[in-house]
């Protein structure tokens, strides 16, 4: 089996948080969603768990943060294309999310834009140049 990641984000609402993580790009895997959880899967091995508060805390002794007042973590989502890039935030955006939180980066061979979740959780949206990637790989 191959390694798999798994973010689990506390949420306020959770049906509100699906809508938003589906338009992101992910699909809800029913198998481990419930009336406290619902996994979205972004491939075979990037889930991500929006968990309510309450299960949450289940989890772990510390008080849950607001990502509305203070960064937590960087989370960075790959797409196809500049274009793609633009049509996941615009979709996030339209389910509930806040399109461009920071600004916009466009370095021609890496261009990202960001969109926050309606916890506050900001998602970086990123296209690389496949070109410029495989131009810096070294080999031995």
């Amino acid at each position: 089996m191959p390694k798999m990641i798994f973010v689990n984000l506390p949420v306020r609402d959770l049906t509100a948080s699906s809508a938003f993580y589906v338009a992101l790009g992910g699909t809800v895997n029913p198998q481990f969603s419930n009336e406290d959880a619902v996994c979205v899967m972004f491939s075979d091995a990037i889930g991500v768990m929006l968990l309510t508060h309450a299960y949450y805390g289940g989890f772990t002794k510390r008080p849950i943060g607001d990502a509305r007042t203070s960064s937590q973590a960087l989370i960075a989502l790959s797409a196809e294309s500049r274009d793609d890039v633009d049509s996941i935030v615009n979709r996030a955006a339209a389910a509930g999310g806040t399109a461009d939180p920071d600004p916009v980066q466009d370095l021609g061979f890496m261009y990202n834009r960001h969109v926050e979740d309606p916890d506050g959780y900001v998602w970086e949206v990123m296209w690389m140049d496949p070109s410029a990637v495989d131009g810096g790989a070294q080999t031995d």
